[in-house]
């Protein structure tokens, strides 16, 4: 099946959605999902491919770019041509003026549009953000559709465009609590290619219940493509109560907010750093490199992650803003075991971020420069991968898809 991503960043949805990457075994339910497994190394998994392939993604960042075709060109020659660097707004106004930009015969549009106007974490300016959709500053007081806060509306008009049997958007859970717009979103895209979409209500879904070691809450949009369905599917979908087969949200894998039968219990950070190097002594560069921004005593950015439980989210942060790995007794550390073997205060790695994110560990961020993307550096790594959807949590998302997908498909 393919698959038009949009607001790819560095890809941690079209990871997960394509499969076939190596994560933790403790990542993976074996109990619930032990067909999802084709290689088993230990603490380390391989999961087998979903079907899906990104045959279209794209975004603004260069570095998002670099990273994205670093990875995917493992797996594909074209992975540079697929990947457009440029507006969803540009590319869908080219497309309007006669351009064929967006391929077609797609069955699957995602995106996660951005959230940055929505989040706790943020301005949360909502639909009123100041920001462009090419990431500049518009004129405050002059509410356009164009601005980042309303770029779903232009993920709306790709699936206008293409009409894939399916779309699935995600966003931060802080959309929830601003007044209306989780409702106002769903009535928008339900309109898509003149009301041909049924939306079903959006969930909040919380991603340490699914094998990730990290607190991170994402509501995710589900909109199904009404004549692609089959007879009395649509009936069925309406009604996920009493059609739980039918349901599309992935099921709980993982012990962190659930206590219910065949569960694992959840991944810690103490487990998603196994067999790490400090970085003195790494040879992966991701894992040589970590912000040497000072402690402040308070604030985001400021707090020592527990090992025996999830992380706090993973943000896409300055430098200063990356969480300690460790902090010293002085700063109040808590890893004591740790310290007095001398290791000493610093905050997150690049790769203990990307295995937070559920990136596979050959997934390399620091980048040189090529002839055709720019170079990555570890600020832009540490940004990038806040962005990101871990990949473990996509993974789920795909399966429980690709589970039901004729099902619901003609």
């Amino acid at each position: 099946m393919k698959v038009l991503s949009l607001f790819s960043g560095c890809g941690g949805m079209d990871i997960g959605f394509e499969g076939g990457f190596v994560c933790l075994k403790k990542s993976i339910n074996s109990i619930i999902h032990s067909d999802w497994i084709e290689d088993d190394f230990g603490s380390w998994v391989k999961v087998k491919k979903t079907g899906f392939e990104t045959i279209f993604a794209n975004d603004i960042r260069k570095d998002a770019k670099a990273a994205w075709v670093s990875y995917f060109s493992k797996y594909y020659s074209n992975a540079n041509e697929r990947y457009v660097l440029e507006s969803i707004v540009d590319l869908v106004k080219r497309e309007k003026n006669g351009e064929r930009v967006f391929p077609r015969d797609v069955d699957v549009v995602t995106g996660g549009f951005p959230c940055q106007d929505f989040s706790v974490a943020g301005k949360r300016m909502g639909f009123n953000s100041d920001k462009s959709h090419n990431g500049g500053r518009i004129e405050i007081g002059k509410p356009t559709i164009e601005s980042r806060g309303q770029l779903y509306m232009w993920m709306r008009e790709v699936i206008s465009i293409v009409q894939p049997k399916i779309f699935i958007a995600e966003n931060v859970k802080g959309l929830t609590t601003l007044e209306t717009v989780k409702e106002i979103i769903e009535h928008d895209f339900a309109n898509a290619a003149e009301g041909g979409y049924l939306v079903i209500p959006a969930r909040v879904l919380h991603v340490a219940n699914y094998g990730v070691p990290q607190s991170r809450e994402r509501i995710i949009f589900y909109g199904f493509k009404k004549s692609a369905l089959k007879e009395d599917v649509i009936d069925k979908l309406l009604d996920l109560a009493k059609n739980g087969e039918y349901d599309p949200y992935p099921y709980v894998t993982h012990s962190f907010s659930f206590n219910t039968e065949n569960l694992v219990p959840f991944v810690t950070c103490a487990d998603a750093f196994i067999n790490l190097d400090e970085p003195e002594y790494a040879s992966d560069i991701s894992q040589t490199k970590y912000s040497k921004a000072k402690y402040l005593s308070k604030g985001q950015g400021n707090i020592e992650v527990r090992l025996d439980s999830i992380s706090p989210t993973i943000r896409s942060e300055h430098h200063g803003n990356i969480e300690f790995r460790r902090l010293s007794l002085e700063h109040g550390g808590t890893h004591i075991e740790e310290l007095s073997q001398g290791l000493l205060e610093r905050r997150l790695t690049i790769r203990e971020c990307a295995r937070i994110q559920t990136f596979p560990d050959d997934y390399q961020f620091i980048l040189s420069k090529t002839n055709d993307n720019s170079a990555v550096s570890a600020s832009d790594a540490y940004k990038i991968i806040g962005n990101a959807v871990p990949c473990v949590f996509a993974y789920n998302i795909a399966m429980r898809l690709k589970e039901n997908w004729d099902k619901y498909f003609k």
